[in-house]
C-alpha cells in the first residue's frame, strides 16, 4: 500500500492513480486523517497534469460514497435532473420543472445557492414569502410524486467529500479544473438516482467557461463520467455572452418564471426553456421528435396546466402563491435607479460576468457566506445585446432594499456595455448539442 507521499508523487510525475489510491485519499481526508496541505498537493497536481476519465470517475466515486444517496421509488414515469454550470439570470430550472411535469416526465434536483456572480435556485425560491427550500428525502420523494418535480437544497449527508474538497480548492487556486470541476458536479448529481440527466453548459463572458472550446471539453468530460456510470446524458453548451431574459436577481427572477409559464416572457428565455426541455424528454425516451417535444411544451405553456403545476408545487412547499395574481407588488419596497443610455447606437457587447457581480453588490448575492441577501435588489434590463437605443432612452433598472446600495450604479452599468454604430452580428443561444 502506498504511503500519502507516494500517492502525491504519483500524480505529480504525471503517472496515472488506480482508483483505490484515489478513495483512500478522499476518506482519509474526508475524516481528517490527511493534512489540508497534503490534499492541497494531490489537488495542484491533477491540476497541472489533469486526471484521465477513469481518475475522474474515480474521484467522482470516492466523493459520492462519502455520503447517501437518494432513490425515488414509486414514480409512474422517467426521473429526469438537469444541471447548469452557472449563468447570470439563469431561471430555467424554475421555467422546466413545472412545464416537463406536465409533458409525461418527472424533474427532481438537488439545488445550489448563489456562486461568485451566478445566482443560486435555492435563493430565487426563497425569494416567495413562506417557501421553503430544504426537503426531508421522504417530502421530496412524496413531492415528485405527487407535483413530478421536487427542488431541495443539498444536505450535509450529500457527497460531503465534496464540500471539503471545493473549499480547499478554493484556497488553493485549483477551481478551474475541468476533472475537479466534473468530478464535483457527478457526485452530488449521481447522489439523486435518476433516469438521465442534461446539462446547460454556460460559454461567454458571464460564465465559467469563456470560450466554445472549454466549454465543449467541460460537456464532453461531463458525458464521458455519465457513461461510466451508464447515465443516459446530454449537452448543450449554451451563450452566456448576455443575461438570460430581461431579470437578474431572485424575486426578480421569480416574476419572469411565472411570466414565461403564463405563456408569455422574453423570447430568449423561452426558447433556452424549450432547447433544454427538448432535450430532458429526449433523453428520458419519452418524446424523441424533437418537432413533438416543442408542440407539447408550447401546448402546456398556452393551457395554462405548467403554470398550474408551479402553483401547486409553491403552495404544498408553503410559498404564498397570492403574489403571483400581482407579482410586481412585491416590488413596491424597492428603490430604482433608471440608467438612460449616453449616446445613440446599438448595444454591441454586455460584460455579462462583470453584470452578475453588480447584482451582488446591490444585495442580490453573497459577497460573504454570511451575508444576508436582499431578495428585492436586481437589474432589469430594458435593452438586450443589439438593441437600437437613442440618447437618454431607459435601457436599465437597478433594484434595491436600501437606497444607498443604488449609489454608483449608473456608472457600474455603463461600465458593463459597449454601444455602438455598427449593429453586431446577431448570436445564436444554443451553440452546440452533444
Amino acid at each position: 500500500m502506498k504511503s500519502i507521499y507516494e500517492i502525491i508523487a504519483v500524480k505529480r510525475d504525471g503517472q496515472e492513480l488506480d482508483a483505490s489510491e484515489i478513495k483512500r485519499m478522499v476518506d482519509l481526508y474526508t475524516s481528517g486523517k490527511v493534512a489540508d496541505y497534503q490534499m492541497s498537493s494531490l489537488l495542484m497536481a491533477s491540476f497541472i497534469n489533469g486526471l484521465n476519465t477513469s481518475e475522474t470517475s474515480a474521484l467522482t466515486q470516492a466523493m459520492l460514497s462519502s455520503g447517501k444517496t437518494v432513490q425515488v421509488k414509486g414514480l409512474d414515469r422517467p426521473l429526469i435532473d438537469k444541471h447548469s454550470t452557472g449563468g447570470v439570470g439563469d431561471k430555467l430550472s424554475l421555467t422546466l420543472s413545472p412545464l416537463l411535469a406536465q409533458c409525461g416526465i418527472a424533474v427532481g434536483m438537488f439545488s445550489g445557492r448563489g456562486l461568485g456572480h451566478t445566482g443560486g435556485t435555492l435563493d430565487k425560491l426563497e425569494a416567495i414569502p413562506g417557501m421553503q427550500v430544504f426537503h426531508s428525502t421522504a417530502n421530496f420523494g412524496k413531492l415528485l410524486k405527487t407535483h413530478h418535480w421536487a427542488i431541495t437544497g443539498q444536505t450535509a449527508q450529500i457527497a460531503p467529500a465534496d464540500k471539503k474538497v471545493y473549499a480547499l480548492r478554493d484556497a488553493s487556486g485549483t477551481v478551474e479544473s475541468i476533472p475537479l470541476i466534473v468530478a464535483s458536479i457527478m457526485s452530488k448529481k449521481l447522489a439523486l438516482k435518476s433516469d438521465g440527466i442534461v446539462f446547460d453548459v454556460k460559454s461567454g463572458s458571464g460564465a465559467f467557461m469563456k470560450s466554445t472550446r472549454h466549454a465543449q471539453q467541460l460537456a464532453k468530460t461531463l458525458l464521458d463520467v455519465s457513461n461510466e456510470y451508464k447515465l443516459p446524458a446530454r449537452a448543450l453548451i449554451t451563450n452566456m455572452n448576455e443575461p438570460t431574459g430581461r431579470m437578474i436577481g431572485n424575486y426578480l427572477e421569480i416574476m419572469e418564471t411565472v411570466e414565461v409559464l403564463q405563456g408569455s416572457g422574453p423570447a430568449d428565455t423561452i426558447e433556452l426553456t424549450l432547447e433544454l426541455g427538448a432535450s430532458m424528454l429526449a433523453v428520458s425516451g419519452v418524446e424523441t421528435s424533437r418537432s413533438t417535444a416543442m408542440r407539447l411544451m408550447k401546448t402546456a405553456l398556452r393551457s395554462g396546466s405548467a403554470y398550474e403545476s408551479w402553483c401547486r408545487y409553491i403552495s404544498a412547499c408553503g410559498g404564498n402563491v397570492k403574489i403571483f395574481e400581482h407579482p410586481e407588488r412585491m416590488m413596491k419596497p424597492a428603490h430604482k435607479s433608471i440608467v438612460n443610455s449616453p449616446k445613440s447606437g446599438y448595444i454591441s457587447a454586455i460584460d455579462t460576468g462583470r453584470l452578475g457581480f453588480l447584482a451582488v453588490r446591490l444585495g442580490a448575492g453573497r459577497q460573504n457566506v454570511s451575508d444576508k441577501i436582499d431578495y428585492l435588489a436586481g437589474i432589469e434590463m430594458l435593452a438586450k445585446l443589439g438593441a437600437k437605443v437613442t440618447t437618454g432612452e431607459p435601457i436599465t433598472v437597478g433594484y434595491a432594499r436600501y437606497k444607498s446600495r443604488l449609489a454608483g450604479f449608473t456608472a457600474d452599468f455603463l461600465d458593463c456595455v459597449t454601444i455602438s454604430d455598427q449593429i453586431p452580428g446577431q448570436e445564436r443561444l444554443v451553440l452546440k448539442r452533444l
